[in-house]
C-alpha cells in the first residue's frame, strides 16, 4: 500500500509539473527506481501513465491553444515523428547515449527560458508568428527544433517541456502561457507516440499496476496543474520553469 500511494502521489505531482512547467519524468522515474523496478520498465511504463497528465493538462489550456491552432499544425507532425524515432531508439540504444546530454540540454533549456525577452527583441525581425504564409528560416527552424525534442522526448523526456518552452520563448511572438498550452500538446503528442510504439514493440516491459497508478495520479495532476499555471504572470511562470529546471539538473547530476 506504501508502494501504490508512493507512486500515485508521484504521478499527481509529476502531472502538475508537466503541465506548468515540465520535467515531471524526474519526479516518477527514480520513485519507480527506488521501489526496485528495472530502468526500462520504469521508463516505458513511465511514459504510458504520464499521457493521461497530458490530455487532461491540454483540456485546462483551451483557451490558449486557440490563437495557436496554424502553429500547432505545423508543428504537431514534427513532434509526432520525433517521437516515434525516440521510442524505437530507446529499445535499441543504451540508456548512456541520451543521459550524458541530458544536463547540458536541461542548461540550454533554463537559460533560452530566462533571456527568451531579450532574445525575442535581438530576433524580432527573423521571427515565426505561426500564422505566416511562407516558411520562412525561422519556421524551418522551429520545426527542426521540435522535430529533434520530439525524438528526445520519445527516448527519456526529462525536461523536454523546458527545453520547447525555451526554444518557443525565443523564435516566436507567442505569449508565454500560450507557448505553455502549445508545448502541452506537443509533449502529450509525443508521449502518446511513444507509448503506442511501447504496447506495439515493447508489450513485456510494461508494468500495467505502475502505469495505472501514475495515469490516475497524473490525470488529476494535469487537471490541478492547468488550473495553477493559468493563473500564473508571466514572470512568476518564467521563475517557475527556472526554479524547477535548476531543481532538475541538480537531482540528475548530484542525486541520479
Amino acid at each position: 500500500m506504501l508502494e501504490m500511494a508512493a507512486i500515485f502521489l508521484a504521478g499527481f505531482w509529476a502531472g502538475m509539473i508537466n503541465v506548468v512547467v515540465g520535467s515531471g519524468t524526474l519526479v516518477t522515474f527514480p520513485v519507480l527506481l527506488l521501489f526496485g523496478y528495472p530502468p526500462l520498465t520504469a521508463n516505458i511504463s513511465n511514459n504510458i501513465g504520464l499521457v493521461a497528465g497530458g490530455l487532461s493538462g491540454t483540456w485546462g489550456y483551451r483557451k490558449e491553444l486557440a490563437p495557436n491552432k496554424v502553429m500547432i499544425k505545423r508543428l504537431l507532425p514534427a513532434s509526432a515523428i520525433g517521437g516515434l524515432i525516440g521510442a524505437l531508439l530507446l529499445l535499441v540504444l543504451p540508456a548512456s547515449a541520451f543521459n550524458t546530454i541530458v544536463p547540458v540540454l536541461i542548461v540550454i533549456g533554463i537559460l533560452m527560458v530566462a533571456f527568451g525577452p531579450a532574445l525575442q527583441r535581438l530576433l524580432a525581425k527573423r521571427r515565426y508568428t505561426g500564422d505566416d504564409a511562407g516558411p520562412s528560416r525561422s519556421a524551418v527552424g522551429l520545426v527542426a527544433g521540435i522535430f529533434v525534442l520530439g525524438m528526445y522526448g520519445g527516448y527519456f523526456g526529462a525536461a523536454q517541456g523546458i527545453l520547447i518552452v525555451g526554444l518557443m520563448s525565443i523564435m516566436t511572438t507567442v505569449a508565454l502561457q500560450q507557448i505553455n498550452a502549445v508545448k502541452n500538446v506537443l509533449t502529450t503528442a509525443v508521449n502518446g507516440i511513444a507509448a503506442a510504439t511501447f504496447m506495439v514493440v515493447a508489450w513485456h516491459y510494461i508494468d500495467w499496476k505502475v502505469t495505472a497508478l501514475i495515469a490516475a495520479g497524473a490525470l488529476l495532476g494535469g487537471f490541478f496543474g492547468a488550473k495553477f499555471g493559468r493563473k500564473l504572470p508571466p514572470t512568476a511562470l518564467r521563475a517557475t520553469i527556472i526554479v524547477v529546471g535548476t531543481a532538475a539538473l541538480v537531482k540528475m547530476l548530484f542525486f541520479a
